[in-house]
């Protein structure tokens, strides 16, 4: 009678993991929203737990069973040979589990990390563009337009490693399906605002390293003349405290 209570033990163990295994493992997912790959990882998660919570269930089982076999040789030969078996497949069972269970946190890891990347870029193209605008109607003030300029290249020397992070991640999910429509709106978004607001950047950039030029050209013939004006003032003063005839004078002086 222990026999065939334990021969149903294993059964219905047997049973048990098949029916785990259709529901966890050959089952197929489509991952088209983050609400679905939250709710697949939670899942596998409750999966894990349930197949590990089993492994008490089946140390008793095969105590039971080599503590038959050892009293009845005979009677308990069979059932050793079906506890392999089970054994066997419970082994396989909790290793798929486990690597369905990690893969899935891997890649929802790997969804909240393109979220982290593509929320720091966005908030320096934000700060790219109020850059760009605060160099539109500048006063025609040579530190003004020194300072725009300094202050939209300090923007733009920000490194492209974030950049490449977004590019990596977000292929690597679309390439395993996962997320795919959702992932490449975002990104198309984010590389045509990029673009846009780069090309503008660095056009503003040589417009104002243009006018900054010119207006420091300006400035030094302003101080040129300013300088020869004030030498001829002061050789002016001289003829005038010398009381020189003006007929006297160079034909410049005159």
């Amino acid at each position: 009678e222990k026999a065939v209570n334990l021969k149903k033990d294993l059964a219905e163990m047997q049973e048990w993991m098949t029916q785990a295994e259709e529901e966890y493992l050959e089952k197929d997912f489509e991952y088209k929203s983050p609400e679905e790959l939250e709710n697949a990882v939670e899942e596998m998660k409750r999966a894990k737990e349930d197949v590990l919570q089993k492994e008490v269930r089946v140390k008793i089982l095969k105590d039971n069973i080599k503590m038959l076999a050892t009293k009845v040789p005979s009677g308990g030969q069979d059932l050793m040979t079906e506890l392999n078996v089970v054994l066997e497949n419970y082994q396989l069972l909790c290793n798929r589990i486990r690597g369905k269970c990690h893969t899935l946190e891997e890649v929802w890891s790997c969804w909240i990390e393109l979220l982290q990347y593509l929320d720091l870029e966005t908030a320096w193209l934000n700060t790219l563009e109020e850059r760009v605008q605060m160099t539109e109607n500048l006063p025609d003030k040579l530190d003004a337009v020194n300072d725009a300029l300094e202050s939209l290249e300090s923007v733009l020397r920000h490194p492209a490693d974030n950049r490449t992070q977004i590019r990596e991640l977000g292929q690597t999910l679309i390439d395993g399906g996962i997320l795919d429509d959702i992932i490449s709106e975002k990104l198309e978004a984010f590389n045509a605002r990029y673009e846009e607001l780069s090309h503008l950047a660095v056009s503003r950039q040589i417009s104002l390293e243009h006018q900054l030029q010119t207006m420091r050209e300006t400035d030094h013939m302003l101080q040129v003349l300013q300088e020869n004006l004030a030498e001829l003032d002061r050789q002016l003063t001289s003829y005038l405290t010398d009381r020189v005839d003006a007929f006297q004078m160079p034909q410049e002086a005159q």
